[in-house]
């Protein structure tokens, strides 16, 4: 399939390497199939896009949570799992959503709301976390910096 995005223009996803979310992403529950691309001229690096299938000007940035938090290791309800399948670990992706303002320096991610991947059956969702533990914003551009400059 082709679509043409925003962030990409013109791109081609096969039909394998779509992730269907069941319930959407929190605030956009009718968008239910994503891929995830990464810009190829920049290659694989630390931030990801979660391409919309049905809307292409909707991409959200996405990233690893140990990239900028290697403790990350939220408690979630198997509950809220059973919709995208039985997960072996081996086959689990955690993502996080990337707030890249204008000032980037004030560059966050939600580390409140994990995007919890499936990847062997496709499926994913996105569920909020309880308690105080883990921020909604979380600031990473000094540590993002400090990783490429090699700390």
């Amino acid at each position: 399939m082709k679509i043409n995005t925003k962030v990409f223009g013109e791109i081609e996803i096969e039909d394998d390497k779509i992730i269907h979310f069941p319930s959407g992403i929190i605030g956009f529950p009718y968008l239910t199939d994503f891929a995830l691309v990464h810009d190829e001229e920049k290659g694989v690096g630390a931030i990801h896009w979660l391409q919309s299938v049905q809307e292409p000007a909707f991409a959200l940035p996405v990233m690893d949570p140990l990239l900028v938090q290697p403790a990350y290791n939220p408690e979630v309800d198997d509950e809220l799992l059973e919709p995208i399948g039985q997960i072996v670990e081996e086959e689990l992706l955690v993502l996080v959503t990337v707030s890249v303002p204008s000032d980037l320096t004030k560059m966050t991610v939600n580390l409140k709301g994990p995007i919890i991947v499936n990847a062997a059956e496709k499926k994913a969702c996105q569920v909020i976390i309880e308690g105080d533990e883990y921020a909604v914003k979380f600031p990473i551009y000094d540590i993002l910096n400090a990783k490429k400059a090699g700390e």
